[in-house]
């Protein structure tokens, strides 16, 4: 009996032997296999991510001036071109009416620096290409209610009769004869690789955008300058404010001429 006991423990332990070395050939085989897969992966590259396609530094021209239109003439450098500027206004315009109204240097630059501003809270007076207009600002008064008198719009109206009998046509062309001087204001101005067309273009699709008044304007003077008491015309940016300013019938002959130059100068059609 104890040695049948002794028979059957050997057998037990030649089974557990034979087990473990089995498991332990599996798993070697189950390892030699792993590491085969791990260096043929590291012996094929893996394939490049698609290059990124390079980002189009070209500006985006909305409204180009053509190049025929610059002419063949050679234009003066910028800072010499207020004589050039002077004349060709005064071939569409009249010598009166340019030594009337005309600020006479800077010419280019002060157009372009004006352009710009238009649209934003407020214009640099001293950078306006127009003179002052003469006079100050007329009020009315009823109690404690001040308003802009209508009086106050008679002071703009020998500018808005040079503006209304100006030939667009002429005045374009000469625009676009002299557009590369233009270009190079504004691209001074801070805005390398823009072009000063389409902020042209913008700034007069946001001044036809100005509201028309029927009645009287009222104005609050918290300081020293007048506001308008209403908070949504006083919000409003500088160039539709000073179409408020002029009164309802100016603004109208301002805008008119305004939708003839766009037309002039753009191929696309006016958005109201």
């Amino acid at each position: 009996m104890w040695e049948e006991d002794l028979e059957m423990l050997a057998r037990r332990k030649v089974a557990w032997l034979i087990g473990i070395i089995a498991a332990a050939a599996i798993a070697l085989g189950l390892w030699y296999w792993y590491a085969g897969r791990q260096h043929t992966a590291a012996a094929v590259p893996a394939a490049a991510p698609a290059p990124t396609p390079a980002a189009n530094t070209e500006p985006q021209v909305s409204h180009p001036i053509p190049a025929e239109a610059n002419g063949a003439a050679a234009l003066p450098a910028l800072n010499d071109s207020d004589q050039v500027a002077h004349d060709s206004l005064v071939g569409v315009l009249g010598r009166n009416a340019v030594d009337q109204f005309l600020v006479p240097q800077n010419i280019v630059r002060h157009i372009v620096v004006t352009v710009d501003n238009l649209p934003r809270h407020r214009v640099a007076v001293d950078l306006r290409p127009v003179k002052p207009t003469a006079g100050q600002a007329v009020t009315s008064t009823q109690g404690d209610i001040i308003t802009l008198s209508e009086a106050n719009f008679e002071r703009y109206a020998p500018l808005v009769r040079v503006v209304q009998g100006a030939d667009v046509k002429a005045l374009a062309l000469v625009y676009q004869r002299l557009y590369p001087l233009f270009q190079q204001a504004y691209e001074d101005l801070g805005y390398p690789g823009k072009y000063f067309n389409d902020r042209l273009v913008e700034v007069i699709d946001q001044l036809l955008q100005a509201p028309e008044v029927p009645g009287p304007i009222q104005l609050v003077q918290p300081k020293v300058f007048w506001e308008y008491a209403d908070k949504d015309l006083e919000s409003r940016p500088a160039g539709q404010k000073l179409l408020v300013r002029m009164g309802p019938a100016n603004a109208r002959v301002i805008k008119a001429k305004l939708r003839e130059f766009r037309a002039e100068i753009v191929k696309a059609p006016i958005h109201e």
